[in-house]
């Protein structure tokens, strides 16, 4: 694949239809923010340099940018005031040198977009040669606010109109601009300074750029998206959903792809970043987030929520209405009714009864329990941390196992709060007994 110079990622809007203070781009879909699924497309071109254009909450977005993949490799631009696509270029030309080879525009709330797709626009605008554009453009039954291809006699590229600036005829074409291009910069640099706002928004758009190189006679080429999903752009929470179920159905088939039974796939939340392995079966109403490891052979659900940091080893089986946060269910151990583990390390074969609470919070600070293989707990335990429960122990149903207890290898522990249990001698020492 031809190496384009940069990529522009468009990420300065503040999204006020989304209702919220939250900048638009830092919305999370599947567990990663909009702006980082579109990192995720520029990384996989290999851009020289990614710029990032920021306005509305621009401190928020460079540090949820912080510590990512693309952290090393992003420059940040301000536009501090919000005059279109065009501007937000005029911006971005700072950061692009005098001969930035060919410019990739990506939208920072355009998630959907497939990096395939992305190579494909890439190519066809090295096909062109040095003075050559390539515009995604899709077929849409509607519309909604996108602007309009329009064609001349032959049916090359001529135009792009807006939609408040379309005639009805305009309206009614199906050609969309998605709005993503592949420019050559030493012409796009030469274009942004002849940007005008005349029209209906009073706007610099920067769909005029391709018009003026088309009319300066260079070449410009549409690349037709089959899959409209990949169009969504994101203007508020409506078509945040949207696009949280296009990419939940990527993830899902994912997993399938791999080995992993997915009973009802409409009923299960995966987020993007977890590792489920081959013959794990995930049951209906499901909930995993980002940063859980699930090992090959696991049974998961229904009703399971699996939050950050929780591991299922090999086996492991964690049902119906339990929450996991940060926890390592150890290989063929079950926890598989009602419970809670929080900032738990369950050894192997264990057994975790119904209802059983990992109390990991003192109000302050979080602590860890620490249980060893082959242990049995009770139905109804509540197990305060910091503590820990020894190989082949056992608790009573409803025990209390009080904060810092440390229940020993093989001990059985019940009662409220727990004490540890001796067995009752039967008969009296020394007395005989006759029937």
């Amino acid at each position: 694949m031809t190496r384009p110079a940069s990529v522009v990622i468009l990420a300065a809007g503040q999204g006020t239809r989304m209702k919220s203070a939250l900048p638009k781009v830092l919305h999370e879909v599947c567990g990663r923010t909009l702006l980082d699924w579109v990192l995720d497309q520029a990384l996989a071109i290999d851009p020289a340099k990614i710029v990032v254009v920021v306005g509305h909450g621009a401190d928020q977005v460079r540090a949820s940018v912080a510590g990512g993949p693309a952290a090393d490799r992003v420059e940040f631009v301000v536009q501090e005031e919000r005059k279109g696509t065009g501007h937000a270029m005029q911006v971005a030309a700072t950061a692009l040198g005098d001969d930035p080879g060919t410019v990739v525009v990506l939208y920072g709330d355009m998630p959907a977009l497939r990096p395939t797709s992305l190579e494909v626009l890439v190519e066809t605008a090295a096909e062109l040669g040095d003075e050559g554009t390539a515009i995604f453009t899709a077929l849409a039954d509607d519309p909604r606010g996108f602007g309009r291809i329009l064609r001349d006699e032959e049916g090359d590229f001529r135009a792009v109109r807006e939609e408040r600036d379309c005639s009805p005829e305009e309206r009614a074409i199906p050609e969309v601009n998605t709005g993503v291009y592949a420019f050559p910069g030493k012409l796009l640099l030469d274009a942004l300074p002849k940007l005008s706002n005349d029209n209906a928004q009073g706007e610099y758009y920067l769909t005029d750029v391709p018009v003026m190189l088309a009319a300066a006679g260079k070449p410009v080429e549409c690349v037709l998206l089959e899959d409209l999903d990949e169009t969504i752009g994101v203007n508020d929470l409506g078509h945040l959903a949207e696009a949280r179920w296009v990419l939940q159905l990527r993830i899902l088939e994912g997993h399938l792809a791999n080995g992993v039974a997915i009973e009802d796939p409409a009923t299960t939340y995966i987020d993007h970043g977890v590792t489920i392995g081959a013959g794990t079966r995930v049951l209906p109403c499901t909930v995993i987030r980002k940063g859980v490891t699930i090992g090959a052979n696991c049974e998961v659900g229904p009703f399971t929520h699996l939050r950050v940091g929780t591991v299922l080893e090999e086996g492991a089986e964690v049902g119906n209405f339990t929450e996991c946060k940060k926890s390592t269910v150890g290989a063929h151990a079950k926890a598989k009714h009602l419970s809670y583990l929080g900032d738990a390390r369950v050894g192997a074969r264990t057994n975790v009864g119904a209802g059983t609470i990992f109390a990991n919070y003192d109000g302050k600070a979080k602590h860890v329990t620490e249980v060893g293989d082959d242990a049995f707990i009770g139905s109804g335990t509540i197990v305060v941390a910091p503590n820990s429960i020894g190989d082949g122990a056992t608790t009573g149903a409803g025990a209390v196992v009080t904060r810092g207890a440390n229940v020993g290898a093989g001990e059985t522990w019940v009662g409220v709060p727990a004490r540890k249990h001796t067995p009752a001698t039967s008969g009296v020492a020394g007395e005989d007994r006759e029937d």
